[in-house]
């Protein structure tokens, strides 16, 4: 039986496949990316991850909402994904931190969710078949809107979505006395990045995407931070000679997930669209030079081409880390200059900690080249 308030829904993909469901009466119809995440919770954070803009997100957790939302997990001011789709949305939840309900809450963002849908099949099929473009509609069939609002769907491929949710206007995070000034790059940072620097002794001037390099010299920063975003990094053109400016002046770089990407594209690598992309709390990487296996949290949909054996087009770079899973480049380092990065998200919100030193070993850098 239908809930109140609800009618049928579907999910058609862009190959044809139809998955239905409910949704609320009056959604309009929503097109984005489909891909899935293999969180089995933190989905306040995922939902709130600018890495996620323009995507329709599918939980492979059967069950999600039932410790509600607060205010304390956002990583962004907004929901951020596109849409939901979900095997069962609870409507009750149980948590002492909880200040309301997911259902409410994504209702209040504007985010169309799609329930009692066979999530299982629908990320076999991603699974196989790869991401693709999607449309979420009312209705038992899809209609001549539906099919429209689909064609018009652009690709990811070739989209800068960094310059849309990266920060208007330079704002600081942390202690005005902290001993040490990071200047970062906003691509679609989260809040989770900006806490642990502020743990680890730093103060961070946040700057928009396309901050020109001599404005950030100017401010004489004592380490630079390109952070995680949406989105083609081919396509953010202006940020590679942005890099490549600062790098050469020896300041310590520091880069995450776009920012690992956008590392690569600066010293002559090239980056490629990922079948069905590294999205959950739960991705094995091997850190090469000690063998050690780190469970990471990671959310992306392209790659650095190469592998274990290096970077094609950027003999500069070595490789420091691969996913066990398909072998590909998950951390890079510059052999000359102090700059590093990687593919994962050593922030985690949501998961594991394994790879929270890496603020750490940024730290050094920063403070070897002050001695």
């Amino acid at each position: 039986m239908t809930q109140t308030g609800f009618v049928p829904g579907f999910l058609l993909l862009e190959d044809g496949t139809l998955f239905r469901g409910v949704l609320p009466a009056g959604t309009v119809p929503t097109v984005a990316e489909v891909v899935f995440t293999t969180n089995m919770s933190g989905y306040q954070e995922v939902f709130t991850d600018p890495s996620y803009r323009g995507q329709i997100v599918v939980m492979t957790a059967p069950m999600i909402g039932n410790y509600g939302i607060n205010d304390s997990d956002p990583e962004s001011g907004q929901p951020q994904v596109a849409g939901v789709v979900v095997r069962e949305l609870s409507r009750a939840h149980s948590n002492w931190r909880a200040t309301g309900g997911l259902d409410a809450w994504l209702a209040g963002g504007g985010v169309p969710v799609l329930e009692e849908v066979d999530t299982r099949r629908l990320t076999r099929h991603l699974r196989t078949v790869g991401v693709m473009r999607g449309v979420l509609a009312t209705g038992d069939e899809p209609d001549a809107a539906a099919l429209a609002a689909l064609d018009a769907c652009p690709s990811m491929e070739g989209l800068d979505l960094a310059t849309r949710v990266s920060t208007n206007a330079p704002y600081t995070f942390g202690n005005p006395q902290a001993p040490h000034h990071i200047v970062a790059y906003d691509f679609g940072i989260k809040r989770n990045i900006l806490r642990l620097f502020d743990e680890n002794g730093c103060r961070v001037t946040v700057m928009p995407a396309q901050t020109p390099p001599e404005e950030v010299l100017a401010m004489q920063p004592d380490g630079v931070f390109l952070s995680n975003g949406p989105g083609d990094p081919a396509a953010v053109e202006y940020a590679p000679e942005a890099v490549r400016r600062i790098a050469g002046e020896g300041v310590p770089i520091f880069g995450i997930c776009l920012g690992h990407q956008i590392l690569g594209l600066t010293f002559g690598a090239q980056t490629t669209k990922m079948p069905y992309g590294h999205r959950g709390g739960n991705h094995p990487v091997k850190e090469l030079e000690t063998g050690r296996i780190l469970i990471t949290s990671q959310n992306h949909g392209f790659a650095v081409a190469g592998d274990e054996a290096g970077i094609p087009g950027a003999p500069e770079l070595e490789v420091t880390h691969v996913n066990l899973n398909d072998g590909t480049v998950e951390g890079l380092r510059h052999r000359a200059l102090p700059v590093f990065a990687v593919q994962y998200h050593p922030e985690a919100a949501p998961g594991p900690h394994d790879a929270r030193p890496l603020f750490g070993e940024f730290l050094e850098t920063v403070r070897n080249r002050g001695r």
